[in-house]
């Protein structure tokens, strides 16, 4: 889908598996405008891929992941500038990306329901209430948003995964384990495109919005995925969580080409050709059909499984070495 944007564009933010932002403000007009653009990229992919998709055009991204909603599922629309107010001024504050359901009830609390009741409400009185995120709020409730697009550059200074969670994570495995998850898919995208690293890093994001990252040098270079995880852990280790966390990244940084370096020991080549035969398996049939057993056991899943053969039977997945 990449290959199709830089067709259109080449300032591309990917967003996440199938989210991504394109800045199309240099090169609309070489394509008969934004929703001829929109248009032709949707059909690239539908005829590509046999998949629909759905975009959204507005003067940000806050306003063209709004408009992406209001159009699903496989539509296009277009939010122009001087639309902006009259779209939010009677549209619930959820339905802003970032505001979940949490922070809607504490809006609610204010008597704030509507964007427009956001984007009117005293910036003191926002402040007061959720410190500095506050002015934050009330921008969005205006339909403001500056954030520029984060465009991949040829060579990477960082290669990061962040998840959102459907709700906030406050058991400790649950954490670790999607701090795995997140670890390998750093790692495997890493490896994919030859880059190894040398410090690594954890997002975390409280219900209140409230965000830090710290990170850590790592021994040496690397890509493994549990490498990236011990690091992670480690981070973690050394903070004390004040609430339950609504977010969480992995970043592997500082970083340079794989030259493919022959490993001199026999467990550290075993270990790499492991990983080469997950990430074969994992690119050719999805994400996590292969996954570390350690995830599963951090998660404590059911103790049985389905036979491939039998899908309604059951198998005792214990095993003893």
């Amino acid at each position: 889908m990449q290959k199709i944007y830089l067709q259109f564009t080449p300032d591309i933010e990917v967003y996440s598996i199938d989210e991504a932002f394109l800045d199309i403000t240099t090169t609309r007009h070489l394509f008969g405008g934004p929703e001829a653009l929109g248009d032709s990229i949707k059909t690239q992919i539908k005829k590509q891929f046999g998949i629909t998709c759905t975009g959204g055009i507005a003067p940000n991204i806050l306003i063209a992941k709004l408009a992406s909603d209001i159009a699903k599922p496989d539509g296009l629309k277009w939010i122009k500038p001087e639309q902006v107010e009259s779209v939010l001024e009677d549209l619930p504050v959820k339905e802003l990306r970032g505001i979940g359901s949490r922070l809607t009830a504490k809006l609610e609390a204010l008597g704030i329901r509507t964007c427009g009741e956001l984007g009117r409400a005293s910036a003191s009185l926002l402040r007061n209430k959720f410190g500095i995120i506050g002015e934050h709020l009330k921008a969005m409730g205006m339909g403001l948003c500056n954030r520029p697009l984060i465009v991949q550059e040829e060579d990477p200074k960082s290669i990061g995964h962040s998840m959102t969670f459907p709700k906030d994570l406050s058991d400790r495995k649950e954490i670790e384990a999607e701090i795995l998850k997140l670890s390998e898919l750093v790692g495997r995208r890493a490896r994919r495109y030859g880059f190894i690293g040398r410090k690594a890093s954890l997002t975390v994001r409280y219900p209140d919005f409230e965000t830090f990252t710290k990170q850590t040098a790592l021994y040496d270079y690397t890509n493994h995925t549990h490498e990236i995880y011990k690091n992670a852990i480690s981070i973690l280790n050394s903070i004390r969580l004040k609430d339950s966390v609504r977010l969480l990244g992995v970043c592997l940084s500082s970083l340079i080409k794989d030259c493919n370096q022959m490993l001199l020991f026999e467990d550290k080549r075993r270990e790499k050709a492991l990983l080469q035969a997950m990430d074969a398996v994992n690119d050719k049939y999805g994400d996590f059909k292969l996954i570390w057993a350690t995830y599963l056991k951090q998660l404590e899943p059911p103790r049985v499984i389905s036979l491939a053969w039998k899908p309604s039977g059951i198998r005792n997945i214990h095993v003893r070495m």
